[in-house]
């Protein structure tokens, strides 16, 4: 009988992963090992030697590391849960005009929800992973998710997703860390060669980041459906064409492969019509937006205007902002523009260093009536 409890550790063969299951065993944990194959090029055709997280090598690192300390460790076949949400969802929110995070996605609908299946499964009370950020409670019992202490890692913007039930179950040993720590533990842990191996910072499916050449093999015909499509500025004059709506991201400024004689950012994209708009890039600026599917954290609702600061992508550093609740969706209105507000990515807002709650963007660049 452990100490401590039982728990279920996602293993996906790399260092965090490998270092929050060592750790978790040193510290009296009865760890078992499961590594979840999500993805392979087989089913895309793509003919290029798999990387990231789902091949052979880091299958066999994190299986290795579970033999050298004495815990089972398992490999979960999880593809038909997650193409049939994840990779879904990823190309249906390219097709409308958005663009998607689907590692948010993942964690959300279906990572954490395979773990807690096997961890009821195989009698685990907990399940631990490698991300960084920390777990914590408040006094009237909710659940929630802090920033890591290494600022340059930390990872609470994609965990903005996870519910109670979720979170009540869940360790996260490394956010008390800073990565050079983690290296050095891994090296005590006689591992040197984990400490050098390289982090991939792919969507685990479109591994090559050519998502446009991914969005043409899963969608038949979709060079033929999209052809023909305007550049527009915001009056509605056409200024060319572009090469398929689904293949351009709000921001964007290379690859237009038109010239305009001035720098052109992407400021909207118009999927029922086939148009992208383009603009100066004082055009990508915006002081509102509207988020849906709010999984709140810290509290089980919000304050009409109260305050946060709103963070509108992964690097982001945040901007103050108010928010107010709007049946199902809140409207966030900033103190100061913004830029690049992109409906499909994920909007976190933070009380200092605590995340209150998330939700997926809508729109942005327009006024909101409050």
């Amino acid at each position: 009988m452990s100490r401590n409890g039982k728990v279920l550790v996602a293993m996906s063969g790399g260092i965090d992963s490998t270092v929050t299951a060592l750790m978790l065993h040193n510290q009296g944990y009865e760890v078992i090992g499961i590594t979840m194959k999500t993805w392979d090029y087989a089913s895309s055709g793509n003919s290029k030697k798999e990387t990231g997280c789902c091949n052979l090598d880091s299958f066999n690192d994190a299986r290795m590391a579970a033999v050298d300390h004495g815990f089972p460790h398992f490999v979960l076949d999880i593809r038909e849960e997650f193409g049939d949400f994840v990779i879904d969802n990823f190309v249906e929110e390219y097709l409308a005009g958005r663009t998607p995070n689907p590692c948010v996605m993942c964690n959300t609908h279906i990572k954490w929800r395979a773990l807690l299946k096997r961890a009821d499964a195989l009698g685990c009370e907990f399940i631990a992973t490698g991300h960084y950020g920390k777990i914590h409670q408040t006094q009237e019992g909710r659940y929630y998710i802090s920033k890591g202490r290494d600022e340059n890692k930390d990872q609470s913007y994609v965990l903005w997703g996870l519910q109670q039930d979720l979170l009540k179950r869940t360790l996260l040993p490394l956010g008390k860390y800073r990565k050079p720590e983690i290296r050095q533990m891994a090296a005590e842990f006689g591992y040197p060669e984990l400490a050098k191996k390289s982090e991939s910072y792919e969507i685990c499916f479109v591994p090559d980041n050519d998502y446009r050449g991914f969005l043409k093999k899963k969608v038949a015909g979709l060079e033929e459906k999209i052809a023909g499509g305007h550049f527009l500025d915001k009056s509605g004059k056409v200024l060319g064409q572009h090469k398929g709506y689904p293949f351009y991201t709000i921001g964007q400024r290379k690859g237009l492969e038109v010239t305009f004689g001035k720098p052109m950012y992407v400021t909207g994209i118009d999927a029922l019509n086939n148009s992208v708009v383009l603009g100066d890039e004082e055009d990508l600026n915006s002081k509102f937006m509207t988020v849906a599917g709010i999984n709140w954290m810290k509290y089980d609702s919000v304050a009409e205007g109260q305050e946060a600061i709103t963070k509108i992508r992964y690097k982001d550093a945040g901007s103050l902002s108010q928010l107010y609740p709007n049946g199902n969706n809140i409207n966030v209105i900033f103190s100061d523009p913004v830029k690049s507000i992109a409906p499909g990515q994920s909007a976190v807002f933070y009380e200092g260093e605590d995340v209150i709650g998330g939700g997926i963007i809508q729109r942005g660049a327009s006024p909101i009536p409050l």
